[in-house]
């Protein structure tokens, strides 16, 4: 009887230990989207812009985001940085989170986007750090990165 009971824990903490891994797989599969972006202000530090992006959860997790740095890049030369709100991305979900950003290097219309940063997502027991890199399309891009 002993030796079934043992079995059993074994068999629960394994299968426990694979759904783990395999939605902490899922978690790292997590991809945005840029929503809208706008210009707050110029200065001659550059310019201020909001960003909305739309967060995909493919996992069954229920992930809470605390506010996440990201970076800008136009042609591989970092053009900006900003930071995005805290936010909870639902299970198998999607969910929307605001941020603003500093423009402050140039960047030619038809240069390559790429957005790039690291959120850090709390769960019950653990934390997660999932980096994630965008690249716009070329009709957001031609939006996001001008100054007028």
């Amino acid at each position: 009887m002993a030796k079934k009971a043992a079995a059993a824990v074994i068999v629960i903490i394994l299968a426990i230990a694979i759904f783990a891994y395999t939605q902490y797989a899922s978690a790292l599969q997590i991809t945005a989207k840029i929503v809208q972006s706008k210009i707050l202000d110029k200065s001659e530090k550059g310019t201020t812009r909001s960003l909305e992006l739309e967060f995909h959860n493919p996992s069954l997790l229920i992930l809470t985001a605390g506010q996440t740095e990201f970076t800008i890049y136009a042609n591989d030369k970092t053009i900006g940085s900003g930071t995005l709100d805290p936010f909870t991305l639902p299970a198998l979900g999607n969910t929307k989170t605001s941020g603003t950003w500093l423009k402050d290097q140039p960047a030619e219309i038809n240069s390559q986007i790429k957005i790039s940063g690291t959120t850090k997502y709390q769960l019950l027991f653990a934390s997660i750090d999932v980096p994630f890199t965008y690249y716009p399309t070329h009709e957001q891009t031609s939006e996001f990165i001008q100054d007028s």
